[in-house]
C-alpha cells in the first residue's frame, strides 16, 4: 500500500512516477525499500493515464454510495404500510 500512496504522492506533486522518486518517497516514510515492488509498480504503471484512472474511481465511489441510500428509501416506504397491517391486526386480534 505503501508504494501506491507514494504513486499518488508524486502525482500530486507532478514529480514523475519512476524507481529513483519512489524509492525517495518510500524511504522518507520509513519503510524498507523493496527493490522488486518498486519495478512491479513502475511497470504496471507504464501508459497509464492516472487522473484519468483517479476520476473514475470518484466516479464509482460516488455511485456506489448513492445506492444504498435509494434502497433504504425504497426499504422504508415498504416497511410503512405493514407496520400499519400490523397495527390493525392488533386491534381486531
Amino acid at each position: 500500500m505503501e508504494y501506491l500512496y507514494a504513486v499518488l504522492l508524486l502525482h500530486k506533486l507532478g514529480k514523475p512516477i519512476d524507481e529513483e522518486h519512489l524509492k525517495k518517497v518510500v524511504s522518507a516514510a520509513g519503510v524498507n525499500v523493496d527493490e522488486a515492488k518498486i519495478k512491479t509498480v513502475v511497470a504496471s504503471l507504464h501508459g497509464v493515464d492516472i487522473e484519468k484512472e483517479l476520476a473514475s474511481a470518484s466516479l464509482a465511489m460516488a455511485v456506489s454510495q448513492e445506492k444504498p441510500s435509494e434502497a433504504k428509501e425504497e426499504k422504508k416506504k415498504e416497511e410503512k404500510p405493514s407496520e400499519a397491517a400490523e397495527g390493525l391486526s392488533s386491534l381486531f386480534g
